[in-house]
Parts: structure tokens; C-alpha cells; sequence
């Protein structure tokens, strides 16, 4: 007897492998799937200004990637004796101003080329709720300034469809390859209220389909709805209720795999998790003959695999083992 309802995720139209150069931007989604992914020794950018939640901060930091624009340093501001930027996430600080837009910039440029250059392009959803600064306009992170200095309002679908469908033209034209994988966040924005976050949740998704239907290049992977209906409980979040467990999250990732990645790319993967867990073994008696045997066995599978992926470092982490330095 089955305890809950598993749908089919169809596989991708356009398969992910070792050889794809990828950019992950968005919600918690991107920064949790992109992650796994840089593990698996994916070539993977990930949201290089931080965790972005709203379509239209992403279509603006696009625009600003792809026209090589710099920061509006109007969106500046200080706090704790740091500079943060209001179209960023509080990860992309700096010292000073200077910095802050010195580092702005690089992630700019980092962008590009991935845009340039790469072959998938992951979007993240997270909300339809915006915030606007009086003077300056949206704002990608309030910065924990005073809620009386923004305004928010619920987008609509034909706000936000006009944004992406305009930043994907011009990334599409700057790169014709590239392929476009979109998904809802599957964390909900309680803080917006229930009934708010169910329909902040639901533009996005009819968003996501006005744009699977406009390009070809575009597909659509349910992360939101495996999490809703799949694991439709409680002992599937954190302990906030409001981001998936690790368990969800391994439960969305083997789904995952399965859709995005080829047959060949999936055993590869599978190779390389089960060498991450042997790296993350730790032995009762580290000086034994076993553990010793254990290591060197361990080395060997990374020398070989080490022509095909950048194992260097774990390689230089086991060989400090085998010599008894740290």
C-alpha cells in the first residue's frame, strides 16, 4: 500500500552532463540544487549575488550581466560597518563602497561568461511579492532597513512575464544554445501570510508555463509540486516549517537526476556520491592496517577518476591521511 501519490516527472528535452556548463540563479532551490550538483563535480555558477526570490531581480541582475551595466550606486547603503547592495543579497558585501562594487562587478562578469559560454540556465522562483523603495524602486533584499521605506505589492503575471520574456530574448540572442530550466521554490513565504504565499506560488507557476509555451529552450521541472503533494507533510520540513528537511531535499534531488540527467551522467554521479561518503568516513582507530588499506583503495579510485574530474584536492586530503598529517 503506497502512503502518497508519486507522479512521473517526464525527463528533460535537454539532458545535463558533465560536459555542460551551468548557471544556477534564485531562490533557496538554486543555492540547495546547484550545491549538490558542485559537489557532483558539476561545471556550475551559483547564485553569485546571493539568494534572489522575485522574477524581476533576476531579469534585472540578467540585464545588467548580459548589457555589462554597473551597479546603480543609488542602491548602496551601510550597515554594521558594511556596504551592501539593494538589487543583492546580503552574501555580496563589501569593506567598503568601493569593494562592494568592485565584487559587484566581478559577478557581473562571471555571469556573462557563464551566459556566453554555458549551456544551461537554472531559474528558481521564489515569490510574486515585491519590494520598492521610495526613490529607487524594486529592491532584490531590504537589508534589514526599516519597512516603512518600502512598499510591497503583489506583481502580476503580465509584469512579470513581460521582464523574463525580454532578459531571455537577449540571453537567447547572446547565446542561442543555452537552455532554460525553470522551477518554483518549494519553500513557502509563511511570512507573507498563507493564503498570500499560495498565491504568490501559483502566478509563478502559470508564469513558468506563459514561458515554457513562448520558447523552446525553455522546460519546466516540478520541485515545487513534489514537495506539495508528494510530501505533503510536516516530517518533510525543518524545524521553522518553512524549508524542506534534508530529506525532502535528497528526495527532490533524486528526482531530479533522474529527469535532468542522461543514463551516463546518472552513473557517474552515483559514483561520485558513493566516493564523497567514503571521503566522509571516519574510522575508530585511524592508525589500523584496515583504515590504511581503506585510503589507499580510496586513492586509487580518485587517481583514476581524477583525468575526468578535478579530484586534486581530495586526492591531496588522503594522501596527508596516509602520511599522518592533518
Amino acid at each position: 500500500m503506497s502512503w502518497f501519490i508519486d507522479f512521473p516527472v517526464p525527463e528533460s528535452p535537454f539532458p545535463i552532463s558533465h560536459q555542460s556548463k551551468i548557471l544556477s540563479l534564485g531562490s533557496c532551490f538554486a543555492q540547495t540544487i546547484g550545491q549538490k550538483m558542485e559537489t557532483s563535480k558539476f561545471d556550475i555558477l551559483i547564485n553569485p549575488f546571493g539568494t534572489i526570490f522575485h522574477p524581476l531581480n533576476l531579469a534585472d541582475l540578467l540585464e545588467m550581466a548580459v548589457n555589462e551595466n554597473s551597479p546603480n550606486l543609488q542602491g548602496i547603503l551601510e550597515r554594521d560597518q558594511s556596504f551592501f547592495h539593494y538589487q543583492a543579497h546580503s552574501d555580496l558585501r563589501g569593506k567598503t563602497k568601493e569593494e562592494l562594487i568592485d565584487l559587484f562587478q566581478f559577478q557581473l562578469q562571471k555571469t556573462k561568461t557563464y551566459l556566453s559560454e554555458g549551456s544551461h540556465l537554472i531559474l528558481t522562483l521564489g515569490t510574486s511579492w515585491i519590494y520598492e523603495l521610495d526613490g529607487y524602486g524594486p529592491v532584490a533584499n531590504c537589508h534589514k532597513q526599516p519597512q516603512k521605506l518600502f512598499r510591497k505589492r503583489l506583481t502580476t503575471i503580465e509584469e512579470m512575464e513581460k521582464g523574463l520574456v525580454g532578459i531571455l530574448q537577449k540571453v537567447l540572442s547572446l547565446n542561442p544554445k543555452l537552455k532554460i530550466v525553470l522551477t518554483v521554490s518549494p519553500v513557502r513565504h509563511i511570512k507573507d501570510g498563507i493564503p498570500e504565499n499560495q498565491l504568490s506560488k501559483s502566478l509563478l507557476r502559470v508564469l513558468c508555463s506563459n514561458l515554457e509555451n513562448q520558447f523552446e529552450s525553455v522546460s519546466y521541472f516540478p520541485a515545487y509540486e513534489i514537495l506539495m503533494d508528494e510530501l505533503r507533510d510536516y516530517r518533510f520540513y525543518k524545524s521553522d516549517r518553512i524549508h524542506p528537511s534534508e530529506e525532502a531535499e535528497n528526495y527532490i534531488w533524486e528526482k531530479w537526476k533522474k529527469a535532468i540527467f542522461d543514463s551516463e551522467t546518472q552513473e557517474k554521479v552515483k559514483e561520485i556520491e558513493k566516493i564523497n561518503l567514503e571521503l566522509a568516513h571516519r574510522p575508530m582507530n585511524p592508525d589500523s592496517d584496515s583504515y590504511r588499506k581503506f585510503l589507499e583503495n580510496l586513492l586509487a579510485k580518485l587517481e583514476r577518476l581524477n583525468g575526468e574530474f578535478d579530484f586534486s584536492r581530495e586526492i591531496q586530503l588522503i594522501e596527508n591521511r596516509l602520511h599522518g598529517s592533518n
